[in-house]
């Protein structure tokens, strides 16, 4: 138990949803033990043990019960079944603005919140520069808080769970809230706690930066633990349990007609119009695409197009474009600008476009296909977002592209056989 700092045993929480309470205390009174109600079991059966040190992530979806196990972790709540045991100091950033007094200055906060997490007046004195100066609020640190902003909460928030030096620091979603420099800034004090050798239970919908920061992680699901592991590992089993899913992994037969109440069917459908050529088939190929939903960063990627003619067609291009998970394209090309234009036989065929490396970062890619003549003039059949290509990296860098790198140094130094 002496390097367990959070140690989390069969933990279950049930809340009671009630179809309707008294409004009055006569109401309660005489209703009391007749309220209708459902429970909800917000956490089932949930073990983890934290060690000293450790950054963990916790993933899930919105009613997961990430947030219901950090208040049973902070004794916020307090479980219905098991037990939560805590080593050490805790400071703890939820909801926001949990544990202000809106009719009480930045200034009047800070004391209140040190004291809470048990320092006394002498400790806080010690500190309150440093609150103020990490949280910016100089010029409205004696303000009342119910005028600060979101952001304004977050940062005073975040300053002083940061600088009353804890144990164990917990951080809710609350993070997205600041802005881009300010998250920035909060992320570089998390890395100065890590060296220090502190706790840190961290959660957030980035993947990218449980994968950056975060040593394990652990995945909810409906309030049950369906995962703990690596950070790339836990956001594998994340994306492939929680995330909604295509029609099966690496294959998905779309019909050649624009019409998104059947965008994905496993049938072809059947036009009845005078188009010569149209699509049949779109369908991914990658290393192990019969046994994984996910391509992994750098490998090579088919996207093979099915199609039937009714004739032979001269002079045909196929098209392809691809979009990033933010909407932004990231590629619009054809076959004529790769130099390829194809004479079509009368029946059914298939073509390929080959990705010799896909050099990209988690996400999930739409690809669209089409056919059209040379010229472009004449669009014989297209489909938008035909197929998904669900990315899988299992490393720690971030950005866009997975670019091929080696780092070596020339001089005035040496390589460490593993780093410090």
């Amino acid at each position: 138990m002496s390097d367990v700092a959070v140690s989390i045993d069969s933990v279950s929480k049930r809340f009671r949803l009630y179809h309707e309470r008294g409004t009055s205390l006569k109401e309660r009174f005489v209703k009391a033990g007749r309220s209708r109600y459902d429970e909800l079991l917000a956490l089932n059966d949930v073990s983890v043990d934290i060690e000293v040190g450790e950054t963990i992530g916790i993933l899930g979806h919105n009613g997961s019960g990430k947030s219901t196990l950090l208040k049973c972790v902070c004794g916020v709540l307090q479980p219905t079944m098991g037990q939560v045991v805590v080593q050490g100091k805790l400071a703890a950033l939820l909801e926001l603005g949990a544990g202000f007094q809106p009719e009480l200055s930045g200034r009047d906060n800070i004391y209140l919140n040190g004291s809470m997490l048990g320092l006394g007046k002498k400790e806080i004195d010690d500190v309150f520069d440093d609150i103020v100066k990490f949280s910016e609020l100089e010029q409205f640190i004696d303000n009342q808080v119910k005028f600060y902003s979101s952001g304004m909460y977050v940062r005073l928030g975040f300053a002083v769970a940061v600088n009353v030096q804890p144990d164990i620091l917990v951080i809710d979603e609350v993070l997205a809230v600041g802005d881009e420099r300010f998250q920035r800034k909060c992320m570089d004090r998390i890395r100065e706690f890590q060296e220090m050798g502190r706790t840190i239970i961290f959660v957030t919908h980035s993947a990218e930066q449980v994968r950056a920061i975060c040593d394990r992680a652990v995945v909810l699901n409906k309030g049950s633990v369906i995962d703990i592991g690596t950070p790339g590992h836990s956001v594998r089993v994340f994306r492939e349990n929680l995330l909604e899913a295509g029609d099966g992994p690496g294959a998905v037969v779309v019909p050649a007609v624009e019409n998104p109440e059947v965008e994905r069917t496993i049938d072809f459908v059947p036009q009845e119009d005078d188009r010569p050529v149209r699509l049949s088939t779109v369908q991914l190929d990658y290393p192990g695409v019969s046994e994984l939903p996910y391509l992994k960063s750098g490998d090579p990627l088919s996207v093979k197009v099915g199609f039937v003619a009714e004739r032979a067609v001269e002079s045909v291009v196929f098209a392809i474009t691809i979009v990033e998970p933010k909407g932004e394209i990231l590629l619009k090309t054809d076959t004529n600008q790769l130099d390829m234009v194809f004479h079509l036989d009368e029946g059914p065929g298939e073509m390929v476009f080959q990705f010799p490396s896909w050099p990209l970062f988690d996400g999930e890619y739409k690809v669209s296909v089409g056919i059209q003549s040379r010229l472009g003039g004449v669009a014989y059949d297209w489909s938008e977002d035909a197929v998904s290509v669900e990315v899988l990296y299992e490393g720690q860098a971030g950005g866009l592209l997975n670019l091929p790198l080696s780092a070596a140094i020339l001089s005035g130094g040496t390589a460490l056989e593993e780093p410090a």
